[in-house]
């Protein structure tokens, strides 16, 4: 194995420069918390508004894809998602996906109250960190968004059906991620080591399934290459 085969693994899924955003992005939620005091409150809710900004892309994904690809079994509406509109498919995922994160927010929003008894504002929960930390991270979608879709043409491989359930596994994934990680640094109270851990799964989780959605919208023609 070398690092050409390995890069040339990466880029079947995702531009080098994608990946590269994503995992710079991700690492900044750890460097906050370990040289310039940010609270773990601060983290967890950039997560879950890190959730809102990948729902956001995923209406600009449906809005603009242009494949014929149908999921098989999947309905919308009581009706199969075959045979759906666009037009009806994207006010189904704003209602359905942002119903999911709202109710995932206001369980974040009230865990510095149920670890330590006081409101967020006493938990170390400062809006600017939060600010900047979610639009680091929406830089990084944004990124991913206009080079691997946009300019590496996955709009025209990708429908609006197939998109439509695209965000769920991921949200669900780093939901669990968020829940186990608050609960870890609720009850021991290594608010760095715990973090440290958080961040590096959460990269794991968004690097694996980043590579997974591209490699299914790249073109057939590009097999993945076999490593040792």
């Amino acid at each position: 194995m070398n690092i050409d085969r390995i890069l040339a693994w990466y880029r079947v899924g995702s531009s080098v420069g994608a990946v590269a955003a994503l995992i710079l992005a991700n690492l900044v939620p750890l460097i906050g918390v370990l040289f310039f005091g940010w609270s773990v409150w601060n983290i967890l809710i950039v997560y879950w508004l890190e959730n809102g900004v990948v729902g956001v892309f995923n209406v600009l994904k449906m809005a603009t894809a242009q494949g014929t690809g149908l999921p098989e079994g999947m309905n919308a509406n009581n009706r199969p998602v075959a045979e759906t509109r666009k037009t009806r498919l994207i006010p189904f995922f704003i209602v359905h996906y942002g119903l999911f994160w709202v109710v995932h927010g206001i369980f974040v929003l009230t865990l510095p109250f149920l670890f330590t008894g006081e409101p967020g504002s006493a938990s170390g929960v400062d809006p600017a960190t939060i600010l900047f930390a979610a639009i680091v991270l929406g830089i990084s979608h944004g990124v991913s968004y206009w080079w691997n879709y946009l300019h590496g043409g996955e709009y025209r491989r990708m429908s609006a059906a197939q998109l439509m359930f695209a965000p769920y596994g991921r949200l669900m994934v780093l939901h669990m991620t968020i829940i186990l990680g608050a609960v870890a640094i609720g009850t021991t109270g290594a608010q760095s080591a715990a973090v440290a851990i958080l961040v590096a799964i959460k990269i794991a989780i968004d690097l694996g399934l980043h590579l997974a959605e591209h490699r299914r919208a790249a073109p057939a023609r590009e097999p993945m290459p076999v490593l040792p």
